[in-house]
């Protein structure tokens, strides 16, 4: 019989050591990565060599009354030979068809789709997908700052790789007025950067971000589309496309500027959604983890499994902390602080190497992103927490959640934007 004694070390160990090792592993991925295919390869405008095909930019907005003719004018600036703009305003409450009308009587590469009925992104998709006559879409989100150049770096993936069934972009923040704003600068660079840029070298991509992306229809087809019962949409189709054996690639010159929340309330509902949405991806397809033809997706699956595991450990010391400040608990059990031993020391260096690797590559596509770097030793602090809280109320709402419901709009915060 395993002694409690054993039980708790394993836990408080795994906990420590389990970011650690995940840090290294991003890491040493990214490095692979930015030798292999960014360190010769850093031009700032695509090079057109070729005949370039035609290319649908795909728009859902729900109450975007405040972004939409921001973004869709940013769109019109491509600096791509043949595109048109398909914006879906999915039974906005506020002006946002109307703006979209009024632009696409101005301009004659916008059309619009409106649903009377709130759908959800997904829906929006895939009835933009089947109006559009072109093979290749770009979809970005309804506030969202499309770069000049990259529609161009994404269509270099598909025209070179037959079997790329998507690109996902380089998601960069807008809102950085706050503290939490200034984080989130740091966390797409240090941490969601290079764990795609790591997830290339050592198997596949857990997600496309699902601000911007492209898609190859002819892949999507084959795997049926967007899911429109899943809460994260972006999460589920890149798991259909990769277990369809389509590639998924990542281009970090392909940037897309972003609003995300800045208050504790909208970013904590944010996370609980991506939890929930990562968990409803364990369940639906862990019964094709079983397959050999399955196998580079072991390694995704393995991984964020695991830090769901961790999440959970995470939590249960908090709990077994505050337990023993008011019952008499078993030694072995007993966490006598909380406050950051040689562990946590190693642990916050790891961190700040992490940063520091992840921001001399992205210095490349954003100019004085150094100046966020020491904002990023609140990250274990804020984020970890915010992150365990997400994880251990998404989860339940995963299991529970009753199939076949349809996922729709909730209009997010979009933080504080600088003047």
């Amino acid at each position: 019989m395993i002694e409690l004694s054993t039980i708790s070390s394993a836990l408080f160990d795994f906990a420590l050591y389990y970011p650690l090792f995940m840090a290294y592993l991003w890491m040493a991925g990214a490095l692979i990565y930015y030798v292999h295919w960014e360190k010769n390869d850093r031009g700032t405008i695509p090079d057109f060599k070729y005949p370039l095909p035609p290319v649908s930019i795909l728009v859902p907005c729900h109450n975007e009354g405040d972004n939409a003719q921001e973004t869709i004018e940013f769109l019109l600036g491509q600096n791509y030979p043949d595109f048109e703009i398909i914006a879906i305003n999915d039974a906005s409450t506020d002006n946002t068809g109307t703006i979209l009308d009024n632009l696409a009587i101005k301009h004659d590469k916008l059309r619009v789709i409106h649903f009377q009925e709130n759908r959800g992104k997904a829906a929006a998709l895939n009835m933009a997908a089947m109006a559009s006559p072109n093979d290749f879409l770009i979809c970005i989100d309804g506030d969202a700052l499309l770069d000049q150049h990259a529609v161009g770096w994404i269509m270099q993936h598909f025209i070179n790789g037959p079997r790329v069934g998507a690109v996902t972009g380089n998601p960069r923040i807008r809102t950085r007025s706050s503290l939490l704003g200034k984080i989130q600068v740091g966390e797409f660079s240090a941490i969601i950067g290079m764990i795609k840029r790591a997830q290339r070298i050592y198997g596949r991509i857990f997600t496309v971000s699902g601000v911007v992306a492209g898609f190859r229809k002819s892949a999507l087809h084959r795997v049926g589309y967007w899911s429109t019962d899943m809460v994260t949409d972006d999460i589920d189709i890149s798991w259909k496309l990769q277990l369809d054996h389509w590639d998924i690639r990542f281009e970090p010159k392909a940037l897309c500027w972003i609003l995300m929340p800045e208050t504790y309330r909208g970013l904590l509902r944010q996370r609980v959604r991506w939890a929930q949405g990562g968990a409803e991806v364990l369940f639906r397809y862990f019964s094709r983890m079983g397959l050999w033809r399955s196998r580079r997706m072991w390694m995704v699956y393995l991984e964020f499994l695991l830090s769901v595991v961790w999440s959970f450990s995470i939590f249960a010391t908090f709990i077994l902390w505050i337990s023993g400040q008011f019952f008499q608990i078993p030694p072995e059990l007993q966490v006598k602080t909380l406050l950051p031993s040689w562990g946590g020391v190693l642990l916050g260096i790891t961190c700040l190497l992490q940063f520091a690797v992840s921001l001399s590559i992205e210095s490349a596509y954003e100019k004085n992103i150094w100046k966020y770097y020491f904002w990023m030793i609140w990250f274990p602090i804020i984020y970890w927490v915010i992150n365990v809280i997400a994880v251990v109320t998404g989860l339940p709402r995963a299991v529970f959640k009753k199939k076949g419901t349809q996922a729709i709009w909730a209009s997010p915060d979009r933080g504080i934007r600088e003047q």
